[in-house]
């Protein structure tokens, strides 16, 4: 499966709340590093940036802290 798709499936899970935390930074990791955070419905480039003024995820799209949840 191409990776494309596989950001397809990522995306649709967690339009439909079916990722886990550290699912969810990855797909946002993987969002920021590649631009496409910026080129998707607002939405995502809105949480991308908050992701990366709160300081989880660098605005290069590393991963920075662990989110634990509560």
């Amino acid at each position: 499966m191409s990776r494309m798709k596989d950001l397809a499936i990522d995306i649709m899970s967690f339009e439909a709340d079916e990722l886990e935390i550290d699912d969810i930074l990855d797909l946002f990791a993987t969002l920021i590093r590649s631009g496409m955070a910026w080129t998707l419905q607002g939405s995502y480039g809105r949480a991308a940036q908050a992701l990366i003024d709160q300081e989880i995820i660098s605005p290069e799209g590393e991963i920075l802290t662990a989110m634990v949840p509560a």
